[in-house]
């Protein structure tokens, strides 16, 4: 993919779990949403009167929302098109999330793994002739699970020194 300077965050969308058959990319210059949140059941125990037992409960994500991207091709409208029609509806992809580091874009801090990722929302730029737009203003991303997977210090610290 051509290197876009203004964008710091490459994401990437797969078919498979292994990651080795991209459908669709782009570079975002915003992310937002990466989290996770576990609610709490709280249960009231016959005989104990000094707090409430707190369980671990359902743990939920919210939409990660992309902001101000650039694609090579329209491969990202084509997914969120894709999806959205009868036959596909609902269709899901893996997908990473990359930080690059500002002094070097081939270099990833950190890689946000997406599980069971579908669009839901797709919004292009305002078109104006006196604006310089973005390709895509916003993809927001609803997913079942995310893991972070930072670089190995030890190796980079080793091929550093060595």
């Amino acid at each position: 993919m051509e290197e876009f300077i203004a964008y710091r965050f490459q994401v990437n969308l797969y078919v498979d779990e292994g990651m080795s058959e991209l459908v669709c990319g782009g570079a975002f210059s915003e992310v937002s949403g990466l989290e996770a949140s576990m609610s709490v059941v709280k249960i009231k125990e016959g005989g104990r009167n000094w707090g409430e037992v707190q369980l671990a409960g359902v743990t939920s994500f919210p939409a990660i929302v992309l902001k101000r991207g650039m694609t090579e091709v329209d491969d990202l409208w084509k997914w969120f098109e894709f999806t959205t029609r009868q036959a596909n509806y609902g269709y899901r992809l893996q997908g990473e999330i990359r930080v690059l580091a500002p002094d070097d874009h081939k270099k990833t801090l950190q890689r946000w793994v997406l599980h069971n990722v579908m669009a839901t929302k797709f919004k292009g730029p305002d078109l104006s002739s006196s604006s310089s737009a973005v390709a895509i203003e916003e993809l927001h991303l609803v997913h079942d699970g995310l893991s972070l997977v930072r670089p190995d210090i030890a190796v980079t610290k080793g091929a550093a020194s060595g």
